[in-house]
This record gives C-alpha cells, structure tokens and sequence, in this order.
C-alpha cells in the first residue's frame, strides 16, 4: 500500500471511530428482538418461527433498503429488570436500529418508558396493555397486535346480543389481565347499560387456584363468565370448571381462549361453546391467510399458531417501515410508523398516527371439538380499526404522549 493511501485510510478509521460506527454502514439491518423464550415457549416458540419465515422471504427479495435484515434474538426470562438491561446492550453493543417484541405487557410497559427515555424505536409485538398505547403511551412506541381494549370490545359485542344481565370476570393480577376487565366492563356496559358484574376473581399469574376461584364465581350465580386467564391458568381453570359444573348453562367469554398455544393442550377438554378470540388457522380457507398458513406447514412440518402470524407481521411492518423511511435513523424510522400501510396475512393493516395502534384485528368465534382437539368455529375477522375509542378520548389517556 503507498503511504499516501495508508495514511489517508488511517484518517479514515479514526474519524469512524470519534463518531461511532453509524448503522447504514453495517453489513445487515439488525433488530434487537426481546422475549421471554424459556419462561413462555409456547408462544414465543412459534413466534420465532414465525419471524424467521418473514425474513427468508424478505431477504430473499433483496432485503431492506438493499441490505439483508437481521434478527438478534434475546431472552429476558420474562423479566422487566433484564429486558431494559438487554435493551439497552441491542442499542449500544450490538448495533441494533430499533427494538421489538415481548408478549408480558409489564415487560413491554419497562421497554417502552426505556424508548422514550432513550429516544429509540420500539415495536411491542404482542403485548396487549391498553397502557402501552394510551395512558403510557410515547412518541417512540408503537404496537403490532390488536389491544386490550380492541378485543375486549369484539367480545362484549357478542355478549350484548344475549339476554345475560349478571357477570363475573376472571383476570391474572397484573397490567394486561386489569386492562382486559376495565375494558370488557366498558365496552359492554356501553351496548348493555343494564348489565351488572356480580364477581371478580384476581388469581396470581400462573399461580391460579382453580378450585377456589371456580367456588367463588359459582357462588356468585352469574348468568355469563369473562374469562382472562391463559397458558396454564386456563388449563386448570377449564378443567376444573368442568368437573364442578360452572360453565353449564352459563355464557363463556374467553379473550384469547381461542388461540392454539391454549387449546391444543387441552385436547377433548377443550370447552366447547366458549365465545373466544383467537386463530382458526385450519379453517381459513382462502386468501393471504391460507397462503400463510400453507407456507407455514410446508416450511416446519407443524400448523402456525397465533404466536407464529404475529412473528411474521411483525417483520412485514418492520420491513415495511424502514423501507418507507429510507433510513435507520430513528427519528426518520419513527416519523415513517405515521399511518404506515402494511399488506398481511389478515389483509391490509396500517399503524394510526395518533396512538401508534395498528389497526390488525382478531378472530371471533365459538370453541368446538373436531377430531379429538378443540378449534374455533362460526368465527368471523373483525378489523381492529372498528373497535378502538373516539378520538378525544385517545388524545386525553395519551395526555402529552403522541
């Protein structure tokens, strides 16, 4: 090399290393992806697999902005303390442009206030805390799956429909199971002004005493049951439920009862007749769904669960918004999340500019037995952009969040 070349790369080098190494220099496009994959594997699992299908296909069709996307995949144990830690690692060793993920919303809430605070872009990917987007909302935060509330509302409107007068609710202890009540209780009373809530039980997360919380609610006599609890607590909620007679007669509404990572391990005791939001993948017949969903199987040999759509659109919206962007800056990455357009399995979605909500929506449907297993049946996709608050109201619970 002629000194005049070595001298000037010297230059070179040292200039790179006063400012730092800027993120369109690197060689891929990485994204810090944050989840709890030990504590919650039967979700996170499939939402792995979900994520690592998106980005073949992008990938495969030249990337984001001309360079490969990349995934760098940390386990937080399901812990607030460790997901902020290894957030701030993604941002400051290992080069990532924005953030994504989690499914516990109190670890998504500590996530969040971190983007504010550190001015950096986050994507809460499944958890569903009304909070995240409203009261605690930020300028740098923004949320993939339909809300709480969203959900909440889809159900109530299906209880409406019915002559049950008397409720009780079930919940785990914590943000999202909270958020899921206040928001049922909400959008129902609005549709039924008559209807009254007779018992709530607040079990522990992954800690329910199913029997004691199935006396409770009987006692109570409720004509309809809203149910939160999921994973586990589900599993011995149901069966118990069952053995003691609670659901006959009565009216079941179940947010996310419906989603395969719940209802395949219950097999035969899956509850049928329970009104539930979830994923019906093995009845979706047409469509970019079935698209998804033969892609899927063909690719693991195994059926999607919701975990499995929400990983892949999560990569679709992050592709999506760094190619709007035309940059990894984030502020530029933030401004792009602005009514972004996104084309999905579930159709087109788009991120609202006012409360960072995307407008992705659910299904809604019954629980029924096919073949030994339980599935979701009469089931109808509600878009999400129908079932959120007015305006004024977002703009209030956001206070001088954006």
């Amino acid at each position: 090399m002629k000194r005049q070349t070595f001298l000037k790369s010297l230059v070179g080098a040292a200039a790179i290393a006063a400012v730092g190494l800027p993120a369109f220099a690197a060689d891929t496009i990485k994204i810090g992806e944050i989840n709890h994959y030990k504590r919650l594997a039967a979700f996170a699992g499939p939402y792995k697999l979900g994520i690592e299908l998106a980005l073949e296909e992008v990938n495969a069709a030249g990337g984001v902005l001309g360079k490969p996307l990349e995934f760098i995949f940390r386990d937080d144990q399901g812990k607030p303390g460790e997901a902020v830690k290894i957030a701030e690692e993604l941002m400051t060793r290992d080069g990532a442009v924005m953030l994504t993920g989690t499914i516990l919303s109190n670890v998504g809430l500590a996530i969040s206030s971190l983007a504010a605070e550190k001015k950096y872009v986050y994507l809460a990917a499944e958890p569903l805390a009304d909070a995240i987007t409203w009261s605690k909302g930020n300028d740098y935060t923004f949320r993939l799956r339909s809300s709480t509330y969203m959900q909440a509302a889809m159900l109530a409107e299906e209880a409406a429909k019915t002559d049950a007068v008397r409720y009780a609710t079930i919940a785990p202890n914590y943000a999202y199971g909270k958020d899921a009540v206040a928001a049922f209780k909400k959008a129902l009373i609005a549709l039924k002004p008559d209807v009254e809530f007779v018992a709530e039980q607040w079990p522990a997360l992954f800690k329910i005493d199913a029997g004691a919380e199935t006396q409770a609610i009987e006692r109570a006599k409720p004509d309809a049951i809203y149910n939160v609890t999921f994973g586990g607590d589900l599993a011995k909620f149901v069966r118990e439920g069952g053995t003691r007679g609670l659901f006959e007669g009565r009216h079941v509404y179940g947010l996310l009862s419906g989603e395969p990572e719940y209802l395949d391990p219950l097999g035969d005791e899956a509850p049928e007749g329970w009104t539930v939001t979830g994923y019906p993948w093995a009845e979706i017949t047409e469509g970019p769904g079935k698209a998804f969903v033969d892609t899927y199987i063909a690719k693991y040999d195994d059926h999607p669960r919701i975990g499995s759509l929400v990983g892949y659109m999560t990569v679709q919206s992050i592709a999506a918004v760094i190619e709007k962007a035309g940059s990894t800056d984030s502020e530029a990455i933030r401004a792009a999340f602005a009514d972004l357009p996104v084309s999905t399995p579930v159709g087109d979605i788009s991120f609202r500019a006012i409360d960072h909500q995307a407008t992705m929506g659910a299904y809604v449907g019954k629980i029924a037995l096919k073949d030994g297993k339980g599935t979701m049946v009469d089931w109808v996709y509600k878009d999400g952009a129908d079932y959120t608050l007015p305006d004024e109201e977002v703009m209030k619970l956001r206070g001088s969040g954006n």
